[in-house]
């Protein structure tokens, strides 16, 4: 597999303006695996730890760690796999669930540029397709913009 279109550009956020948002190709998950997105959301919500916008996120590790499962969780579901988070958590209504935390244009920058780096092992390892991973990639840009939900 060649990977030398991906285009992990970030769409700049608009306030007011929620695009639609389309879901990841399930091939994604069908390619890397239940254990693939789990140890995805664990690098993620690891240097999400160590990041500017750790404030927004649980102050131990564990419990940090308990937070990407539960990411991990929804990933899967939103991604064509079994509904973990429905059944452990309840319907997702991610905007409702973010309310709480003020979450700026800047932290959402933050959080893309982590889940970029992220997804780098799966690029590495070609574990994916170029497509896959430019779908969720997509996803994510969107999904992101709808959980803004403070100016500055």
């Amino acid at each position: 597999m060649q990977f030398s279109t991906l285009d992990f550009s970030i769409q700049p956020y608009i306030e007011g303006v929620n695009p639609p948002v389309t879901k990841p190709n399930p091939a994604f998950l069908e390619d890397i695996g239940e254990e693939g997105m789990r140890e995805l959301l664990d690098r993620f919500y690891m240097k999400l730890f160590e990041s500017p916008i750790k404030h927004l996120f649980p102050e131990e590790r564990d419990a940090m760690k308990a937070a990407g499962q539960n990411s991990a969780d929804f990933f899967i579901q939103i991604c064509g796999g079994p509904k973990y988070f429905n059944k452990n958590r309840g319907a997702p209504q991610m905007r409702t669930r973010h309310a709480p935390f003020a979450i700026t244009p800047e932290a959402r920058l933050h959080w893309l540029v982590l889940f970029e780096e992220s997804l780098q092992p799966i690029i590495e390892q070609k574990l994916t397709s170029e497509e896959n991973i430019q779908s969720f990639w997509n996803y994510l840009n969107v999904f992101s913009q709808w959980m803004v939900n403070t100016k500055a």
